[in-house]
């Protein structure tokens, strides 16, 4: 547990360097594509999410026949039936946005492990079509994964007390996913897919560090769907090159 802690820590403390190193590598021009992709994803899951609520509020009222209570299980219908179609616009936007940037976040990486280390390692980053096929593949594995662990935990806020809990550590396991996402773009260069999921899963803390500053800048409106993937992909390459060279 402390080591977790002290992973959640780096992960979170090294957003401070983020901005130091963009700049002084002028990698901004790398990241207009990735901005773009995040932004018109993010509308389009908006648009899709608002037009679903209210259709799956009301199928799910429709399963209570009786008169008694109808307007109170049609609002609770309908706030589950957004909610439910938020979380997953939510969960989705972040690999989905991970898997198309693959082709470009991979090279600024390396390009940042390359600082870090100074000195120009000899390892090529993988073609665009590889970076994102192992990009959609690891999103595709975690989105599924992070999904099926999102309804039981869902469930669980349904219980006074737990819920409050439940909430909590629906949060901290959206922010692991997140982070693991943003540290595969350095551990694509070094680590088979299996192997990428072991060492992240050796290093937790690291993960749900990034991924909580992550889950941070999307409550910032609009200018955190923009600038959370630069900022976090660098955050994540800085902990997962000094994590590896331990």
């Amino acid at each position: 547990m402390k080591e977790m802690l002290k992973g959640v820590y780096q992960g979170c403390s090294a957003y401070s360097e983020v901005y130091e190193i963009i700049s002084r590598l002028k990698l901004w021009k790398f990241f207009m594509i990735p901005m773009l992709i995040s932004f018109l994803v993010f509308s389009m899951i908006l648009l899709i999410s608002l037009s679903l609520s209210g259709p799956i509020g009301s199928y799910i009222a429709s399963f209570w026949s009786w008169d008694f209570g109808q307007e109170t299980i049609n609002a609770i219908s309908r706030f589950f039936g957004g909610l439910l179609i938020v979380l997953i616009g939510f969960v989705s936007f972040k690999h989905i946005i991970m898997a198309l940037s693959a082709p470009f976040m991979g090279p600024v990486s390396k390009i940042i492990e390359d600082d870090f280390n100074g000195v120009v390692l000899q390892i090529k980053t993988s073609t665009p079509s590889r970076l994102l096929f192992r990009g959609i593949r690891i999103s595709s594995r975690n989105l599924v994964r992070e999904l099926l662990l999102s309804i039981p935990i869902l469930l669980l806020g349904l219980i006074p007390i737990i819920g409050f809990f439940s909430v909590i550590l629906l949060f901290l396991m959206q922010a692991y996913f997140a982070g693991f996402g943003n540290m595969d773009y350095t551990l694509e260069r070094h680590f088979s897919y299996q192997k990428s999921i072991f060492f992240v899963n050796n290093n937790r803390g690291l993960a749900i560090g990034n991924g909580i500053v992550f889950m941070l800048f999307l409550l910032i409106p609009f200018v955190g769907v923009i600038l959370v993937h630069p900022f976090s992909v660098t955050a994540a390459t800085i902990v997962t090159v000094k994590s590896m060279k331990k």
